[in-house]
């Protein structure tokens, strides 16, 4: 360097060489580095031909024989599918539009084997939906989604295997009936809805027919059975009231064929005590009248009494004449005779009567 003057500078050539050999050096330099960002791979082309791959980090080229080919996004991506029309396999015309969830693995077959990837993609799962959708019917598409994601991932996960690209999901996220089927599908769920309620109610009335007829039944039952044991201890209680009436007629008929005349007296006596007893205690009647003669009341009264005498007499004869282990006792002394004795005056009998057993101590 010279200078040529008091204010100038006259820069030689070979300064200028040396400058540009250092701007050279410099731009080299700068060219061989390189820093991938996370999440990205950066493939190397040498001469327009794929090298190699760079991954997350400082990395070092060839500077001006290797370049950078392709920035590739490796994290997990996602495409909206546009709706599309879709024709069922019974004819009914749909409106269908999902999502894709997909991630490269392979950032040279990603970006070698494929021109546009995400454009190709698209329309592979396009072609799909049509595909996997159109051969199904419109009931089973509104009631197995899940089925279709499954199917349309197999399909296009398989297809898009050779671009070292993986399909993590599909999901389809509407399906638009036209309006007119809508309105069908409507009525037909409403009227299906009615059947079962209908269903529904006329298995319960039939449930309380049943529980009804299962209660009026158990009901007749256990009253049958109530009136079979009322009859049975009714019968037993009048067996048992005809035998005691059988044995009391046979003691009588015994004591009238031995000459006992008071039997048969005291035996008429009773019956017709008990019966005008029987009237007294009628719940209809308050007061009665005994249109007969009370002098044949007072005869049967005075036929008891008659009776008793009598058997307090054969008592007394027979305690005198029993032997007996203590002390002998002393004979009753016969009950004084009356002309007219009535039912208040007649003593009780105190020895063995006629219907006892033998005395005690015998």
């Amino acid at each position: 360097m010279r200078a040529g003057g008091p204010d100038m500078v006259v820069v030689t050539g070979f300064e200028l060489v040396a400058l540009a050999i250092v701007v050279l050096v410099f731009l080299t330099l700068a060219m061989g580095v390189r820093q991938v960002p996370q999440g990205f791979n950066y493939t190397v082309e040498r001469f327009g031909k794929y090298a190699t791959t760079l991954t997350p980090g400082l990395a070092l080229i060839v500077p001006w024989i290797d370049r950078i080919g392709r920035k590739m996004n490796m994290m997990e991506q996602v495409i909206d599918v546009p709706s599309q029309e879709v024709i069922t396999r019974d004819n009914a015309t749909i409106t269908v539009d999902g999502v894709v969830f997909f991630q490269v693995l392979d950032a040279a077959r990603a970006s070698y084997e494929v021109a546009n990837l995400e454009l190709a993609l698209l329309n592979l799962v396009m072609t799909n939906i049509r595909t996997v959708m159109g051969s199904m019917d419109l009931d089973m598409l509104l009631s197995h989604r899940d089925e279709i994601n499954q199917r349309l991932l197999s399909v296009v996960d398989q297809a898009v295997e050779p671009w070292g690209v993986k399909a993590n999901r599909i999901e389809i996220k509407d399906i638009v009936p036209p309006k007119d089927l809508i309105d069908s599908m409507a009525r037909q769920m409403k009227a299906e809805r009615e059947k079962r309620a209908n269903i529904l109610e006329a298995e319960g009335l039939r449930q309380s027919e049943i529980l009804r007829a299962e209660g009026r039944k158990q009901a007749v039952v256990l009253d049958a059975e109530g009136r079979k044991e009322a009859a049975f201890r009714d019968a037993e209680a009048r067996e048992r009231s005809a035998q005691a009436e059988a044995l009391a007629t046979r003691v009588v008929s015994e004591a009238i064929a031995t000459g006992d005349i008071a039997a048969i007296n005291y035996f008429v006596a009773e019956k017709y005590i008990r019966a005008l007893d029987d009237f007294a205690k009628a719940p209809n009647q308050k007061t009665f009248i005994l249109p007969m003669d009370m002098a044949g009341l007072a005869g049967a009264v005075g036929g008891i009494a008659e009776i008793a005498r009598a058997s307090i007499s054969e008592a007394a004869k027979d305690d005198a004449h029993r032997p007996r282990a203590t002390a002998p006792a002393t004979p009753r002394a016969p009950a004084p005779a009356a002309s007219a004795p009535t039912a208040a005056s007649a003593p009780a009998p105190s020895g063995p009567g006629p219907w006892s057993g033998p005395p005690a101590g015998s």
